[in-house]
């Protein structure tokens, strides 16, 4: 497990070298592996815009165990304080939901449908429907995705882009990662504002509002991978704004360590690269398995619907 700089240093070496890697960074930056291609463990698994999924020979259990709205609300109104007094405009408040399946981490890898998958030595899964940035012939884009509704509800698609809550939330987050983006990219446009994805879960289908964000990088990128990467992260979505305010606020209210969960991994294939947030995420702890889940918080947030949202989140793309 490498630690921040030499995390990003060795990016940049394997990128100005055109090696294709493999990489994994954690949410505050501190921890992540960068590994060529040709000497990836068997035991690091990763599957990127996979068009098929093999189907489950056998029925599936799934239960979850969420901590309780009272102990929700002590968290959110620490949040909502900050928001009140203008420290943040949007944090991103997440929750550690310990879960039992019959299913193990490699099966539930298996037999996810996601477009970005990794099973980390069976350590922690992630099925995540959420680009971070990819990189195509020096054009840099971002998607990030916020809003989520239950597809069955009448009009759904018409009530979450109509929600005010919802569209202040996402426009939060497309300006933040706008300002991101031209950090180290020009000519940032946003080409596809909030466009809706539809995500098949084991219990119901949601819809999920994304937009899509694009700049030009300079001629050197591919030896500055490492550092884009750097200056991106953490990423916007899975904090808030203004982005280093909001991360200390989301580590004085949250009661658990992230780790992975909202870091990003990827790939750079030796001229482009992709990668995703890492949400929709399961961790073994003490073999228990913890399923971790949150949502975007404004001073606009009602408590009880953020915390149904948590738990909405809370699923495996098994069907």
């Amino acid at each position: 497990m490498l630690t921040t700089h030499s995390i990003f240093e060795q990016m940049n070496e394997l990128g100005a070298e055109k090696v294709p890697f493999f990489f994994m960074i954690d949410f505050l930056k501190e921890h992540g592996e960068v590994i060529p291609l040709v000497n990836l463990p068997e035991d690091i698994q990763f599957s990127m815009h996979a068009e098929k999924q093999e189907f489950a020979n056998k029925n599936f259990s799934f239960d979850k165990y969420p901590i309780s709205l009272e102990e929700y609300q002590k968290q959110f109104k620490l949040v909502h304080n900050h928001l009140k007094f203008g420290n943040s405009y949007l944090t991103n408040l997440t929750c550690a939901t310990p879960i039992t399946t019959n299913l193990s981490l490699e099966e539930i890898y298996k037999f996810t449908k996601a477009k970005y998958k990794l099973n980390y030595k069976n350590q922690f899964v992630c099925f995540s429907p959420e680009i971070f940035v990819k990189i195509t012939e020096g054009k840099i884009s971002s998607y990030p995705m916020k809003g989520t509704i239950d597809a069955s509800i009448p009009n759904a698609k018409q009530i979450i882009l109509n929600d005010e809550k919802e569209a202040a939330e996402h426009a939060t987050i497309v300006d933040l990662i706008r300002n991101d983006l031209s950090l180290i990219s020009n000519n940032v446009t946003v080409k596809n504002y909030r466009f809706i994805d539809e995500l098949i879960t084991n219990d119901k289908t949601l819809l999920q509002v994304s937009s899509e964000i694009e700049g030009d990088l300079n001629d050197d990128y591919l030896s500055q991978i490492g550092t884009i990467f750097d200056q991106l992260l953490p990423a916007g979505s899975i904090c808030g704004a203004p982005k280093k305010k909001t991360v200390e606020i989301i580590l004085e209210a949250e009661n658990y360590n992230r780790n992975f969960y909202t870091g990003v991994f990827g790939v750079f294939d030796g001229s482009n690269v992709d990668s995703a947030v890492m949400i929709r995420f399961i961790e073994s702890e003490n073999n228990q398995l913890i399923f971790k889940s949150g949502g975007g918080i404004t001073a606009k947030s009602e408590c009880e619907s953020e915390y149904n949202e948590m738990i909405q989140k809370v699923y495996v793309p098994i069907y």
